[in-house]
Formats: structure tokens, C-alpha cells, sequence
């Protein structure tokens, strides 16, 4: 099928001439978040080829992709184990249902993995598509579990505002990032957002401690406040990623684990950004923060961005309460996706598992994920930037005018001058209100950090020069 712009021109034939890829984006398109504003004049950005941690536009420019994909290409692009892994289950087996007792050798395969990697006893695996269906079906999972034993109205879902947890009207709900509110409707009923968990000893008049109690006070409050009988599950990014790279106090995970844990409570730890690498592990609850969750959600580093993948990992405690507990009339799990498990997906992820091991990818990160967030706090000497944030390959540069802060119009401004000479410059960063975000390829090397940095110092003089010029 031909591409054709609106009212494009005729050919010498008379037949209509196709129109060029960003004509028929921005007359076809509806992105994910895209701006309204604009639509049908958008000048999209074509990716047409990539290799390694830069991708390369339809136009031949290349770009050091400071992004990694969207936080999920974790291995870089071009691996062709990766594609040989896609194609050789493609031809062995494209698809078949997973309903039911119907499996395929990679799904069973993948959920032996993983049972093997998670923390604690999260054994059981319930495969979806993405993060938002993973983590909607552990919520699901949640109010099953609690229905099945006679209290259905355990049914509350405790949530923290900037997070953010997919893209479902439900995951969309829990999510607590105020920009992404828009004319959508919300569960409000049995959501509930706590206060933001970030801090940042750089620029709080607390102290970690203070600060840790006073959000577990609140929690605790929030908890009785509701009543605990009637609270489902608490969910929980371990470090926020979209919502800022926001870092709790040390010893929140934990605690906030243990609280929930002490009203019976479940605890979901949402690990779509930080698993798989980005944090140094393939889970970052137990290792890395001290807690073994009653759930873990997973996705994108899953399969580094090959495949659409999802993945809940469930403890043996709550598998077997659902197991005993349900309906002796109805003892259907009523939750799924057609692609659930989906034979090539899993493929790719055992793949991309298999790889990281061999390539010891976590070590990598281990070491040189420091040396990423200690070069990226070299740029809060520039006037323009409030604070950097960040945990070894996920980082946050924060932009202000030098009068308010967070995300005002003249900061946001701010931070798309500083987007776009990086762009110039052939860097992608993720600008999202004020803050440039950060989560480049688990493969990126020393030099191509001191890059990074470089374009974003360079990039930052430049918007402040405009700031001081009136140009903003």
C-alpha cells in the first residue's frame, strides 16, 4: 500500500504521488502523548536505521541515543542474536493461544528463568504484553486474591503522586504525574496518591531521616485513614523514572514494604525501569533495597525493546491462595491477553537473558554507572541547572530560569532549547516538563558517556545564552 499525502500532488499518469514518511506521519499518526496543538503540522523525527547506542534519521544525521529507545533498549540495537532468536521461533512457531492449559516451550522456559532470577518466592509468572497490562493485572491479581477469601472490599489501591505506571485507564489512574491528567477520565474511587517519595540532599532543608518519616507518618495516617481492611495493595516504582528520576530517602523501600506488610497489605514493586539492568541487577527490591515484594512487575529491558513483553512474577503464597480460594462454580482466572506469552516475544527475552549473562551486562552497569551519574553532577555548576538526579544508568537533569522552580512555563521552555541543541548537536535526551531525561543503552562505554556530557554542557550554555538574550 502506497503512501499518499492529503491533496498530493498527480503524478504525469494522473495516479496520486506518494507522499514522504514524515508527510504521511503527520497526516496519519496519532502518537502517544503528542501534542494537540500541532497535530497534521507535526515535523516528526523518522528513525530509519540504528546500531550499537546511535540511531540514524531518514535524512542520514546520526544520534547518540541518550534515551535507550524509551528506558527498554537495554543491549543496544543490532544485535543479531537477538533477530536470529525473532526469526527462528517465527518459523518454528509464530503463534498459538496461551488461554487456558495451552503453553509453548519459550513461555515455560522464560517463567523457569525468571522464577529464577526474582527475589523471595515469586515463582509464579503471568505473562502480558507490556508494563501497563502487567501492572494492571496485578492489580487484578490483588483484588482477586482478597475477593476469594470473603473480603471484596479490600479493594483500595495505595499509589504515590509522580509515579507513573502505564498507559491503561486503570494504570493511568494510579499514575500521579499532573501533566498526564488531561480531559481522560480517572478512577477515583478506590485510588489514592500519597505525597512524592523524591529526595534531594542538594536541595532539601530536611534530612534523610526526617524525611523518611515524615512520608512513612503520612503513609501510616493514609493507611488507618481508609482502614487497613480495606486497602488492597500499595504499588511502587523502587526510583520513580518518568515522573524524574526521584530517589526516596535510603530506607524507604523497606519500610514502606514493611508497613504495608504489617497491615496486611500487599506490596507491588513496580520494576519496569529498574530491572533488567538499569540499576546494575536483574531486580533491584531485594539486592539493591531490602525487600521482597508480593508482586514484581517487568517489561521493556525484558527483551531490550525487541519484542512487546510483560511480565507479573507472583510469590508462591499469594499463586496458592488464589488456587484454593477460588469459586468451586467460577474458578476461571478471568485475566489475560491474546498475546499473552506470546511464543516470539518470550524467545527474544531468553535470548536477551542469556546474553546478559554471558556478557556479565550488570557488571557493566556496576561499574559504569557511577561514573555516568559522577560526570552528569559536573553540570550543577551551570546556572541554569536546579539539580541532577539520578542511579547508575538513570539520570535526571533538572532546568530553571533561577527564579521558580518545577515545571513553570519558563523552565519548561528552558528545557526544550536545551532538547534541541542536543538534537542539534546529535544527542536525543528525553525532555519531559522541566527535566532532561536519561537511561542510555546498559552498553554504553566511558567515552560515549564524557559525550553525553559534553553536548548537554555545551547545549546548556547555549539556552542559558538565549535566557540572558531575551530569546526565551
Amino acid at each position: 500500500m502506497e503512501l499518499v499525502a492529503e491533496n498530493a500532488p498527480k503524478t504525469e499518469t494522473g495516479t496520486t504521488a506518494p507522499a514522504s514518511i514524515p508527510q504521511a506521519d503527520a497526516r496519519h499518526v496519532l502518537h502517544p502523548w503528542a501534542d494537540l496543538s500541532s497535530l497534521g503540522t507535526q515535523d516528526a523525527l523518522v528513525i530509519s536505521t540504528a546500531k550499537g547506542v546511535r540511531v540514524r534519521d531518514s535524512e542520514g544525521k546520526s544520534y547518540l541515543d541518550a534515551i535507550g529507545g524509551m528506558w527498554c533498549m537495554t543491549l543496544g540495537y543490532g544485535r543479531e542474536e537477538l533477530a536470529e532468536a525473532m526469526a527462528d521461533q517465527a518459523r518454528k512457531m509464530a503463534y498459538y493461544t496461551p488461554f487456558g492449559d495451552v503453553s509453548s516451550e519459550p513461555a515455560a522456559r522464560l517463567a523457569e528463568k525468571l522464577a529464577s532470577l526474582s527475589p523471595g518466592d515469586l515463582n509464579r509468572v503471568h505473562f502480558t504484553t507490556c508494563g501497563s497490562t502487567a501492572v494492571e493485572s496485578a492489580i487484578r491479581i490483588a483484588h482477586y486474591h482478597f475477593a476469594a477469601q470473603g473480603q471484596p472490599e479490600r479493594r483500595h489501591v495505595l499509589s504515590r503522586i509522580n509515579a507513573y505506571h502505564g498507559g491503561t485507564y486503570l494504570t493511568q489512574s494510579l499514575s500521579g504525574k499532573s501533566a498526564d491528567r488531561t480531559l481522560f477520565h480517572y478512577e477515583a474511587g478506590f485510588v489514592h496518591h500519597l505525597s512524592s517519595p523524591g529526595y534531594d540532599p542538594d536541595r532539601s532543608n530536611l534530612s534523610a531521616e526526617e524525611k523518611l518519616q515524615e512520608l512513612l507518618s503520612e503513609m501510616e495516617a493514609e493507611i488507618k485513614r481508609i482502614g487497613p481492611d480495606k486497602i488492597a495493595c500499595f504499588i511502587a516504582e523502587p526510583i520513580m523514572a518518568s515522573g524524574g528520576v526521584l530517589t526516596p530517602p535510603e530506607g524507604y523501600q523497606k519500610a514502606t514494604c514493611d508497613l504495608c506488610h504489617k497491615y496486611g497489605i500487599l506490596y507491588i514493586s513496580d520494576e519496569v525501569v529498574t530491572g533488567f539492568g538499569r540499576l546494575g541487577h536483574f531486580f533491584a527490591s531485594e539486592v539493591r533495597f531490602g525487600l521482597e515484594p508480593d508482586m514484581v512487575i517487568t517489561a521493556k529491558g525484558l527483551s531490550s525493546g525487541y519484542q512487546p513483553l510483560g511480565a507479573v512474577l507472583v510469590s508462591d503464597r499469594i499463586a496458592s491462595a488464589l488456587a484454593k480460594n477460588a469459586p468451586a462454580d467460577k474458578p476461571v482466572f478471568s485475566n489475560g491477553f491474546t498475546y499473552s506469552g506470546h511464543p516470539v516475544a518470550c524467545a527474544v527475552a531468553l535470548a536477551n537473558i542469556e546474553i546478559m549473562e554471558r556478557e556479565d551486562i550488570c557488571g557493566h552497569v556496576r561499574d559504569v554507572g557511577p561514573y555516568f551519574i559522577e560526570k552528569l553532577r559536573e553540570l550543577r555548576g551551570e546556572d541554569i541547572v536546579y539539580t541532577v538526579r539520578g542511579d547508575h544508568l538513570m539520570a535526571c537533569v533538572e532546568c530553571w530560569t533561577g527564579e521558580e522552580i518545577g515545571p513553570t512555563a519558563a523552565n519548561m521552555a528552558l528545557a526544550q532549547r536545551v532538547d534541541s541543541y542536543c538534537q542539534e548537536a546529535g544527542l536525543l535526551v528525553r525532555p519531559y516538563e522541566n527535566l532532561c531525561i536519561l537511561s542510555p543503552p546498559l552498553i554504553i562505554e566511558r567515552a560515549d558517556i564524557d559525550r553525553i556530557v559534553a553536548i548537554l554542557a555545551d547545549a546548556l550554555n547555549r539556552a542559558e545564552a538565549d535566557l540572558k538574550a531575551g530569546k526565551l
